[in-house]
């Protein structure tokens, strides 16, 4: 605090040296000569952001301490002494503040993303330190540009690496940057995926900590969004049995079945858009099919609602077999279970819920109606 102070004070004596000596005097008397009351308010803001951060905000608030901390006849003084240092001598002053405001600068978050990756390469720093630094990426990586900018510093090689570390923690916390980082940026998607980042994703699914699981698979979701390579690799590393077996298994936390039927109507979607790509198997899994229709069972109306998403998607798809939604997956005794259930609820969002198991019900009937029309 007190390196900050002298820097203060001698900035105002700087300022005052450039002004004639009558500007000088008179600035000593405007600085006293502030109403008493506007001062204390004035002392008392900053002294409250003292208080909260332990220094100066900014360094305005710096030189505004200074100046309210500062006696004007001493401010008059100094700048008369300063006036009378020679060329050399004043230069040198120069210098020598801005060396210390350089070394007092707040670092760029390229810098502070350098530091965190150093962090994390260093295995002698202890475990909190890793984790502090990929909570400083997960911060900067949400600024698209940053995420881009991380390749560059070697981070996305390291925080890959690390996918493998031992502690659940740090792969954890890795998997939820790399995530953040790919959200909506096709660049960062593709230098993930050249790092093979996905296959060890989807392995961390089978994580017994749930929340290295969710957030492992918040990071697929991220990284395959919208990117029809790494959706192809999804499909290629047999997605759709993970899917399944998240689906599958009851004992699971709820939000991996959600996060599950989301990443399921996504795809669908993105086949939908694609319309020039090749179907894929991935939608005839009628063991992935049958797990997404009996979602719909459930309790919980967001379940239901992202399940019925998901089979509405599907439906839509050229390839779809009908006739297995109706023989195997039961989906028209499903829906009508559904519509009971949505009637006990109350709740506006139950209506809307109710809204799309029409919808979804009626795309089914249509389907089923042009597979009839074509045996005829």
């Amino acid at each position: 605090m007190a390196k900050f102070i002298l820097i203060a004070v001698f900035m105002v004596v700087l300022i005052a040296n450039f002004t004639s000596s009558e500007v000088a005097a008179s600035s000593g008397v405007v600085v006293g000569s502030s109403n008493p009351k506007e001062e204390g308010n004035k002392l008392a803001m900053v002294q409250e952001e003292e208080d909260m951060d332990g220094g100066f905000s900014s360094l305005d608030g710096m030189l505004q301490w200074a100046i309210g901390h500062s006696d004007p006849g001493v401010l008059k003084e100094r700048s008369e002494v300063t006036q009378r240092m020679s060329p050399e001598e004043l230069n040198k002053r120069q210098t020598e503040l801005k060396e210390l405001m350089e070394k007092l600068k707040m670092p760029s978050d390229a810098q502070l993303m350098l530091i965190a990756v150093n962090d994390l390469n260093n295995s002698s720093l202890p475990l909190e330190y890793h984790l502090r630094a990929l909570e400083e990426l997960l911060v900067l990586v949400e600024h698209i540009d940053n995420a881009i900018d991380l390749q560059k510093l070697g981070g996305f090689t390291v925080l890959i690496r690390i996918l493998n570390h031992s502690e659940p923690e740090i792969r954890t916390a890795t998997a939820w940057v790399l995530g953040k980082a790919s959200q909506n940026n096709p660049i960062v998607q593709k230098q993930v995926l050249e790092l093979g980042a996905l296959t060890m994703l989807m392995k961390m699914m089978k994580s017994h900590t749930t929340e290295e699981a969710v957030k492992a698979l918040f990071a697929i979701s991220a990284l395959i969004r919208s990117n029809v390579n790494g959706q192809s690799l999804f499909y290629q590393e047999a997605g759709d049995m993970m899917l399944q077996e998240v689906l599958s298994n009851s004992n699971l936390d709820i939000r991996l079945h959600k996060k599950s039927l989301f990443l399921i109507a996504d795809l669908a979607e993105s086949q939908l858009e694609n319309e020039n790509t090749a179907e894929v198997s991935f939608f005839s899994n009628r063991l992935l099919l049958k797990a997404i229709v009996d979602s719909m069972a459930s309790s919980d109306l967001d379940l239901t609602e992202k399940a019925l998403y998901a089979i509405k998607n599907i439906l839509l798809l050229r390839s779809t077999e009908v006739q297995l939604f109706k023989d195997f997956c039961k989906l028209n005794e499903v829906l009508e279970r559904t519509r009971q259930q949505l009637n006990d609820h109350r709740e506006e969002y139950a209506m809307d819920v109710e809204s799309l198991r029409k919808e979804v019900n009626l795309t089914f009937l249509q389907k089923l109606n042009k597979v009839k029309e074509t045996l005829i």
